[in-house]
């Protein structure tokens, strides 16, 4: 039944001028499968490939979504039970972006009261990626549905406010086609303030007291430990605060981790959540609901688990690691495919964890959801080398799955698969070559083609695809997120195929190998990548790069990722003989590398590394423009898995966000950058219109052991390695919320920065190095948009804006603009 909610009830909360309202109450999410009729799409693959959103067309659900919104007419509902509260915080919008692998129909209800001070017509500006209806007082006053997938609209709305308080109900909805941008922005428009109360009994204390609690949330420390899961706030609560927390995995694998009920008792700033090693060894989601009275406000956050923070030593001979490797994967993989490749290859088809984890795969493939080409290949490579030792009911299942799937835009269907991207397009035409070679002689449904007719389309595909990256480079260059998903199709390639295609898939694979042991540094993969996540930056030892690069250099972290390792460990391909010489530099030594990746050279990488700290960053690039997912510049400290540190402007408002860009992982808008050998430079021009004004340096709060802020530089010591981030502007260090310890930023739409590395030994080596930083003279001219670095004794360098780098005033072009690394030995830059 509907509520009479009195003005007097509720949290209070004030905006004005430009402020967005943020305080609603919400319903619980709405969600419904929204296949549409199927249909074949348009082939937009080019095979130049891109980082960022790509235009696929209209999906056939939304098709059928924009059918049935010409006719519907929505019904206000006001009797749906409130699930949680959106509280004003860190994020300006009310969002709920999320990820779903089928087309999924999403909506929910949120509402506020809005009290002025006199009754009249008050503007806002609407924002939206999806569709809004908005009813004041129980009447329909604005709809605004432009459905533009992951790309917000904005309209200017009128709603008449009444001084004893109106009700605002907003219904809110998307159409999730995979990764799923959903949110609205309501913000004042006129110059007036307004009271906001969020309806029913809901205290002012108790909302005050939840919102403090899930705008500061984090984890302690960057990496959990011996000393288990506790979150820290930062200010206590007067009362107590019940406390829900569900675990789960960031993977494709499902199902939760954790899930416990606690109570954080007032007073308190710290919680409890479990001991040490109760949770495995990943990048975790933590989901939390606070519960205070009347009110419950729902927070999700990330946290790192890895209970041995010294790399490991798998042995000399790759063989031996290899066996190491597949037996632990076969024991503690995730439940997906790459573990069921390994229990079958090492005679275990008997594990109980063998049948659960085929039927979860062939549910992917039956149900065409988003990412099944990554479980379809392994499954192909299992049927084809194991197939004996399969259960029959399963092994016949899985034939009739393969015979029906869909494997590219020109064959009809209405899923929401992802056909257009680099590792995707490999993916798909690996799986139609090898489901072809298979079943040569059997007829494809969706296709209605023959077997060997899918292999030979798959193989004209598959020379497209590596004639535009052997020419090209990576798109996803370095990635830690996608490289595993590469090695999916190409150790398929070489391993199951013959002629040319295998011949390019090994050559390609020693590139990719040789890239990863340039930017591996203390066993962990890192530097500038292409695309990346929060947890590819945060815990690199933690993605399933970290045990490729142990089991193909010696020596790092095995981990419960199989995306693609098993197929390595069972794969014939060995990497280049003597690679480790870049993945671990020798004490007395250093080496550059520049080469370029992606389409028209969407990035010329430089590298400077020793055995103690390495530094990479995309030059040139796109100065000004929107960016993705790339990664700009990076430090990479070899003492701990965790220590890192690297500058970008944020993408989004929330620091546990996961749009594309995020908070931490590609940049809102991205840089001009230049590197000379130890030093990256960065100029930044956000422009007026910026959402987030400022630019800021993450440097993790473990494995750093002397940190300063002095000024215009924030200083750090790993080891025997040293950063100094200068900036064109005070440094100031975030004290509370998620970036406590671990954040600093720099004010202004126009900013310079500076990343400088050396090494040094002994105790006075982060003392000589802020003395060395002391004599460094930084100018930044904002107008002109150039930054210069004067050193002692040591070239002066500059970055402009329009022509790049120069050193003693002469212009510096880029030293090789070919794809294969050149690589120069040097000596360290010493303190």
């Amino acid at each position: 039944m509907k509520q009479d909610f009195p003005v007097q009830d509720g949290a209070t909360f004030v905006v004005t001028r430009g402020d967005s309202v943020t305080a609603w109450a919400l319903s619980p999410i709405s969600e419904q499968y929204y296949p549409g009729e199927p249909s074949l799409a348009e082939d937009r693959v080019n095979y130049r490939f891109i980082n960022g959103f790509v235009d696929v067309g209209t999906l056939p659900c939304r098709v059928a979504l924009f059918r049935e919104l010409a006719e519907r007419r929505p019904v206000l509902e006001t009797d749906w039970e409130v699930e949680s509260l959106h509280l004003p915080g860190a994020n300006r919008r009310v969002e709920f972006s999320r990820f779903r692998h089928r087309p999924t129909r999403l909506a929910r209800w949120c509402r506020t009261i809005l009290v002025p001070a006199t009754d009249g017509d008050y503007r806002f500006d609407i924002v939206t990626c999806g569709g809004v209806h908005i009813w004041v007082d129980g009447q329909l006053l604005a709809a605004f549905e432009p459905y533009t997938r992951n790309k917000e609209q904005r309209r200017e709305i009128s709603l008449p406010l009444r001084a004893a308080g109106s009700e605002v109900t907003i219904l809110t909805e998307e159409m999730a086609e995979r990764d799923t941008n959903w949110y609205f922005e309501m913000s004042l428009v006129s110059d007036v303030t307004l009271a906001i109360r969020l309806p029913g009994a809901v205290a002012p204390a108790d909302s005050a007291a939840l919102k403090s609690l899930a705008d500061s949330v984090r984890p302690e420390g960057d990496v959990v430990g011996a000393s288990g899961l506790k979150l820290v706030f930062d200010a206590p609560v007067a009362e107590s605060v019940a406390v829900s927390v569900t675990i789960q995995p960031t993977s494709h694998a499902e199902g939760a981790i954790l899930e416990c009920e606690l109570e954080l008792q007032a007073g308190a700033t710290e919680l409890q959540v479990c001991a040490g090693g109760v949770l495995p060894d990943g990048y975790h989601l933590v989901e939390l609901v606070f519960s205070a009275g009347a009110a419950r406000v729902m927070r999700k956050i990330g946290c790192a688990v890895l209970a041995v923070t010294t790399p490991t030593w798998l042995g000399a001979a790759l063989d031996q690691r290899k066996r190491l490797a597949l037996d632990y994967v076969a024991s503690h993989g995730e439940v997906r495919m790459g573990t069921a490749l390994a229990l079958l290859a090492s005679g275990r088809q008997d594990d109980a964890r063998l049948r659960p984890i085929i039927e979860t795969t062939l549910d992917a493939i039956e149900e065409r959801r988003d990412c099944s080409d990554f479980v379809m290949v392994p499954l192909l490579w299992a049927l084809m080398q194991y197939g004996e030792r399969i259960p029959a009911d399963l092994a016949a299942r899985a034939r009739r799955a393969v015979l029906d799937y869909r494997y590219w835009v020109d064959e009809p269907g209405n899923d929401v698969m992802w056909f257009w991207s680099e590792n995707h397009v490999l993916c798909f035409h690996v799986s139609q070559l090898l489901a072809g070679q298979w079943l040569g002689d059997e007829r494809f449904s969706t296709a209605g083609r023959l077997g060997t007719e899918q292999a030979e389309l798959g193989r004209i595909r598959l020379g497209k695809w590596f004639d535009a990256v052997e020419h090209d480079g990576l798109a996803e260059w370095n990635s830690a997120a996608y490289y595993p998903i590469d090695f999916i199709g190409l150790l398929a390639l070489a391993e199951l195929t013959d002629g040319a295609i295998a011949e390019r898939a090994r050559a390609l694979l020693d590139r990719l190998f040789t890239m990863i042991a340039l930017h591996t540094l203390g066993g962990v993969p890192a530097g500038s990548m292409g695309r990346a996540y929060d947890k590819e930056l945060r815990a690199g030892s933690l993605t399933e790069l970290a045990p490729f690069a142990a089991v193909a250099f010696g020596r790092g972290w095995l981990n419960a990722g199989v995306a693609a390792l098993p197929q390595f460990l069972l794969a014939q391909y060995a990497p280049p003989a003597g690679l480790v010489r870049y993945a671990e530099p020798g004490a007395d030594e250093a080496f550059e590398a520049h080469y370029v990746q992606g389409h028209d050279e969407a990035a010329r990488l430089a590298l400077y590394k020793t055995a103690n700290v390495q530094l990479s960053s995309t030059v040139d690039g796109r100065p000004g423009a929107g960016g993705h997912q790339q990664h700009i510049m990076d430090v990479r400290f070899a003492a701990h898995p965790f220590a890192r540190a690297w500058i970008n402007h944020p993408g989004e408002d929330d620091p546990w966000g996961q749009n594309r860009p995020s908070y931490w992982a590609g940049n809102g808008v991205l840089p001009r950058v230049a590197q000379s050998a130890n030093v990256t430079l960065m100029l930044y021009d956000l422009g007026e219109k910026v959402r987030i004004g400022f630019t800021h340096a993450y440097l993790s709060s473990e494995g750093i052991d002397q940190r300063l802020v002095d000024g215009n530089w924030l200083i750090a010591r790993s080891g025997d390695g040293l950063v100094g981030f200068g900036a064109s502007g005070p440094i100031s260090a975030v004290a509370q919320g998620p970036g406590a310890g671990r954040e600093y930023r720099v004010t202004g739409t126009r900013a310079g920065w500076v990343a400088i590395v050396a090494d040094g030994s002994g105790p006075d080596a982060f003392d000589a190095f802020r003395r060395y930083l002391a004599g460094v003279d930084l100018s930044f001219d904002a107008e002109a948009m150039v930054l210069t670095l004067q050193r002692p004794d040591q070239p002066t360098l500059s970055l402009d804006w329009h022509s790049g780098l120069a050193v003693d005033g002469v212009v510096e072009e880029f030293p090789n603009r070919t794809v294969v690394p050149k690589v120069v030995g040097t000596k360290p830059f010493r303190i």
